[in-house]
């Protein structure tokens, strides 16, 4: 028998994975555009697609991600082969919003940040990028666990 809070708490993931996926969606547009995280922000919420997902969770990871991006690419840089910026932009995003939540958002276990950034590649990156996510990723969750 399902109890509520099980119940409760599987509605939190996928809503949360939901958020996950338009806020990846989300960073790209802004770093392809370069629009106000806040217009962003207006144009999804008016997306379908936001009444299944988390949306203080996806406001609270888009901001925090565009108002520190030099400290999270700060963070991530020194475990890639190459500059931030020559990194394709769909696993960039991934590999953004992956590092703000390690690093941000504690009630997140470090096993579940990394997961879903990897299901987030295969889906949308490049054909070996989920292998450069997690690799990347992995390293990231290391150093955050050691401050």
């Amino acid at each position: 028998m399902n109890q509520p809070h099980s119940m409760d708490h599987r509605r939190l993931t996928h809503a949360r994975r939901h958020a996950r996926r338009l806020v990846m969606q989300a960073l790209y547009q802004w770093q392809l555009t370069g629009y106000h995280p806040k217009d962003i922000l207006a144009q999804f919420k008016e997306d379908p697609e936001m009444e299944k997902a988390d949306w203080e969770y996806f406001r609270m990871i888009l901001l925090g991600v565009t108002e520190q991006v030099k400290a999270i690419d700060a963070l991530v840089e020194p475990h890639l082969d190459r500059p931030m910026e020559q990194v394709d932009p769909v696993e960039r995003a991934i590999l953004r919003l992956s590092a703000y939540e390690l690093q941000h958002c504690p009630e997140v276990p470090y096993k579940v940040a990394i997961s879903e950034a990897v299901a987030l590649a295969k889906k949308f990156g490049a054909e070996q990028g989920h292998r450069f996510i997690n690799g990347v990723i992995d390293k990231v969750a290391a150093q955050v666990a050691t401050r």
